[in-house]
């Protein structure tokens, strides 16, 4: 096969340039390292680079950190099924089909929508946390656990989820190095806010998180009596989603634009 040496940079979960949450994204032809894999993320610097091996009838797809691979990844997902379509690689009416590491995922699109089926992740409730306030900046009202060594944190209002100051070193010293802080939404066209925070992963904190709705959806099911609905994460670059739980599944919805594509000279 030729060698693919094209990269591209898409913005995920947004239809806005310099907004959502950026992701890598290269279709490799040929067989490559770990290493090298590590090290082209940690020359993307972005949250996560995906790269994208196509098979007979589906795409195997791993996620990189700056720092290391990570299991699942919403917006590089949702990145990665937007350059598929854009490269034509699958029809917009066609299904894509892709083996990652946490999970089989299937991706179809919607007009501008592309919607993902992602795994319910599980909850459990916790006690909260007896530093919390110190490393992160309000009392939260519940704090849940799920895989992945994620903690979740509710607040009581929205302001406490956007003026949220958390201290990333002390965070990871003391078990909160995979973070989601959460509340409902000021605004009726919102049902609730997040705001998500990995050092553990080497991000401080994630502008937009696919993958934390696994577990903020059936949370949030419960809470509002509702299956389908809408959340806004308050990061800088922000990002909006829709979401439903169907089951054991959850439906992420999200838009993307491709920002550049580069040609690598390695």
């Amino acid at each position: 096969m030729t060698k693919n040496r094209t990269i591209f940079q898409v913005d995920a979960f947004t239809d806005k340039p310099f907004k959502g949450n950026s992701a890598g994204v290269m279709v490799v032809t040929e067989e490559v390292s770990l290493d090298w894999m590590q090290n082209i993320a940690l020359e993307m610097n972005l949250s996560e680079t995906a790269f994208i091996f196509p098979r007979e009838n589906d795409f195997q797809i791993r996620y990189f950190t700056p720092t290391k691979e990570v299991p699942l990844c919403g917006h590089a997902t949702l990145a990665s099924s937007h350059i598929i379509y854009e490269l034509g690689l699958k029809a917009e009416n066609e299904t894509i089909q892709f083996k990652a590491e946490g999970a089989d995922l299937t991706i179809k699109r919607e007009n501008d929508w592309i919607i993902m089926d992602f795994p319910k992740y599980p909850i459990q409730k916790t006690d909260i946390h007896k530093d919390f306030r110190r490393l992160v900046g309000f009392d939260p009202i519940e704090m849940y656990a799920s895989i992945y060594d994620w903690v979740i944190a509710i607040a009581e209002t929205e302001s406490e989820i956007l003026y949220s100051e958390p201290d990333f070193t002390l965070l990871s010293e003391k078990g909160l190095g995979h973070l989601m802080i959460t509340s409902n939404s000021d605004s009726e066209q919102t049902d609730f806010v997040v705001r998500c925070f990995a050092p553990m992963a080497g991000i401080n904190e994630d502008p937009v998180t696919g993958s934390a709705h696994c577990a903020l959806t059936p949370l949030w099911a419960e809470k509002l009596g509702k299956v389908e609905m809408t959340s806004l994460q308050l990061s800088r670059r922000t990002g909006y989603l829709k979401v439903k739980l169907n089951g054991d599944r959850v439906e992420i919805k999200g838009k993307a634009l491709t920002i550049f594509e580069a040609k690598m000279k390695i």
